[in-house]
């Protein structure tokens, strides 16, 4: 699928992304990766919704 096939769907474009960065976090993490970083952009929600999806612990950089 291409991103131009999106249109002005934000929400499913939004829904592709995560899928895309799901992906890439869950190859990531089998292939040994010691810690995932994402810099949110003031879409902590988002991220959020991916680490709920991967199951994995969410902390803060605090």
């Amino acid at each position: 699928m291409r991103l131009q096939d999106f249109g002005d769907d934000l929400a499913s474009l939004r829904d592709f992304g995560s899928d895309v960065v799901q992906d890439l976090c869950e190859q990531l993490i089998a292939g040994g990766v010691p810690g995932l970083h994402f810099y949110t952009l003031n879409q902590a929600g988002t991220i959020s919704n991916i680490l709920d999806r991967l199951g994995v612990e969410k902390r803060t950089g605090k």
